[in-house]
């Protein structure tokens, strides 16, 4: 599979080419492996809900030019994203977790989660999960044989049964998982390091999760003087986590993670028990 399908609606853009290349994807080179991963890690580091305990030296690292030297250290220390890193790689053939390729498979997506076998998630997953969950696990691992290894996937299946969405993590539910994913919009005015974003967030239609109306928010692009997503003007469609921009997206980025959203939407819509609506009593 060299491209999702592609979609439709005032957010929806066509697929990009199919040899795999990203065609207006930044108006410089894309960032390195480390640094990509910095700038999705940062925001719920920030919050204290995943990674080591100092968001700055994070934050330091998101830059490019900067020293990442110490950031493979870090990243390991991210329960939550390293082993889905080490999965994507090991599944592709590439030895290196933090490799472009396999930081921007697991937060937006792209032709490598496609290659991660059902029977690989699912190992991994109990060996992360099974003593955790105890009978919680069988409904963790349901939705397995229809989802992809990317970020959405933990946010929609494996985050209910754990217990986070209830503790640990502040404010409602929805809002949690909604603001955990990895999110898409259109830049509609940039003030300073605040950006106002058109997108559509999470909300249920019985028991199903699903994608609302457009709505307008704004999110942050810097602190201190670092911007995690440079030279962003109205009408980049950018990519969110928690309250931050965290990238420009190009057309094949956008058909690739808005894909796996709707693919991991669909493979817990269609549990008996959708996770997302059993914590929030949908």
């Amino acid at each position: 599979m060299r491209q999702p399908p592609t979609g439709d609606g005032t957010l929806e853009t066509t697929a990009g080419p199919s040899d795999g290349t990203r065609r207006g994807a930044s108006r410089g080179r894309r960032p390195a492996g480390p640094v990509l991963f910095a700038r999705y890690a940062y925001p719920p580091n920030a919050l204290g809900y995943c990674g080591p305990g100092d968001p700055d030296a994070l934050l330091g690292m998101t830059s490019e030019g900067t020293d990442t030297s110490g950031l493979g250290q870090l990243a390991t220390r991210f329960e939550g994203a390293w082993p889905y890193l080490q999965l994507i790689a090991a599944a592709n053939g590439i030895t290196e977790p933090l490799d472009p390729r396999v930081v921007e498979a697991y937060w937006t997506g792209n032709e490598l989660v496609a290659r991660v076998p059902p029977d690989a998630l699912a190992a991994s997953l109990g060996d992360r999960f099974a003593s955790r969950a105890g009978r919680r696990f069988g409904p963790l691992v349901a939705a397995v044989p229809g989802a992809l290894a990317q970020h959405s996937f933990h946010v929609f299946a494996v985050y209910p049964w754990l217990g986070l969405l209830r503790a640990g993590m502040e404010g409602p539910p929805l809002e949690v998982i909604d603001r955990c994913r990895i999110r898409w919009g259109r830049v509609e005015a940039v003030t300073g390091d605040i950006v106002t974003v058109r997108s559509r967030a999470l909300q249920f239609t019985g028991s199903h999760l699903v994608l609302g109306e457009e709505r307008i928010e704004q999110a942050r692009r810097g602190a201190d003087g670092v911007l995690l997503a440079v030279d962003i003007v109205p009408g980049d469609i950018v990519s969110l986590h928690w309250d931050w921009v965290c990238d420009r997206l190009s057309p094949h980025a956008l058909a690739w993670l808005r894909y796996c959203t709707m693919r991991n939407l669909a493979a817990v819509n269609s549990l008996a028990q959708p996770g997302p609506a059993v914590v929030c009593d949908a």
